[in-house]
């Protein structure tokens, strides 16, 4: 079992910046690739970026790509993403998700873990 859990949502103006982080916890083998998901309201939850377990290989969707940065340290368990240039249509619930069949996967369904999301709001 790996229990995650978001911090750093918050409300921004357009042009902002925001760093979420994901704590985690419980018993892997080795520390988990991640990935970060988000959604609207009305909307279905969407990829945002991943990360596999050693931080080497990252992937984002591009709607983000050039503004968002996913990273990682294994020794405190914590995967971030640090957002810059937010726009009003980054407005969602932010979810962290590990350990998904395979390292950059994009489909939520394929995730093994989950936590219980954080909000970030973005006014123009």
């Amino acid at each position: 079992q790996v229990q995650l859990v978001e911090s750093g949502g918050g409300r921004v103006q357009a042009g902002g910046s925001l760093r979420l982080s994901c704590a985690a916890s419980g018993r892997t083998n080795t520390p988990p690739a991640a990935g970060w998901f988000r959604q609207a309201p009305g909307k279905e939850r969407e990829f945002v970026a991943a990360i596999n377990w050693s931080g080497g290989m990252t992937y984002y969707a591009d709607s983000v790509k050039g503004r968002f940065t996913i990273s990682r340290d294994n020794d405190k368990n914590t995967v971030w993403l640090q957002m810059d240039s937010l726009k009003p249509e980054d407005t969602a619930v932010y979810y962290c998700a590990a350990v998904p069949k395979m390292a950059g996967d994009s489909d939520p369904s394929e995730y093994a873990y989950w936590g219980q999301g954080t909000q970030v709001t973005v006014s123009s």
